[in-house]
């Protein structure tokens, strides 16, 4: 939950910082590291204290795509992704829709698609990219750093969709 209430005030830091300087652009930054711990710690809180939750594994995936697809909105929108870095956006966003509706669907049939290791470091190289993107107007380089992670963690996100769709259309094929 923390990270969805963070959200707003994240999204209030791009539209003040043209307006009130790099001073913003740093609170933006450290409410998103904020929110990405939460987001950390709570999952390894969860399995570590053995204290999974159906709330939690339902509320966990949702936040994470309403905080990240957030993000890459705004990044967009403040011209920080343009061009051809709209790319790696597209695709994360394809891929999002497309696992997240696969899930849905085999959700009653009780098929499981976990989450795999290389897709946890597909979500960690995500958001080292988002605060490189967060930061890049105000330091040098690190724009670039945050779009080139992004196209990674952007070719990570195909992989392990992949890899997904793959576990999905065996179970679909399977029911037919």
């Amino acid at each position: 939950m923390a990270r969805i209430l963070i959200l707003p005030l994240i999204v209030a830091c791009f539209f003040l910082e043209a307006d009130m300087g790099s001073g913003v652009t740093w609170v933006c930054f450290a409410l998103y590291v904020l929110a990405s711990l939460t987001d950390f710690f709570d999952g390894w809180l969860a399995r570590k204290l053995n204290q999974i939750s159906a709330f939690g594994t339902f509320l966990d995936p949702i936040s994470d795509k309403i905080f990240v697809g957030s993000l890459l909105i705004l990044l967009v929108a403040f011209d920080r992704l343009d061009g051809l870095w709209l790319i790696p956006v597209l695709l994360i966003f394809f891929r999002e829709f497309l696992i997240s509706g696969l899930r849905e669907f085999l959700g009653p049939h009780d098929v499981k698609m976990p989450v795999t290791n290389l897709a946890k470091w597909k979500t960690t190289l995500q958001m080292l990219s988002l605060g490189f993107l967060i930061l890049g107007p105000i330091l040098p380089h690190v724009l670039e750093i945050g779009q080139w992670s992004l196209l990674a963690a952007a070719i990570l996100t195909l992989i392990t969709g992949w890899g997904y769709f793959k576990v999905g259309m065996d179970a679909i094929r399977k029911m037919a």
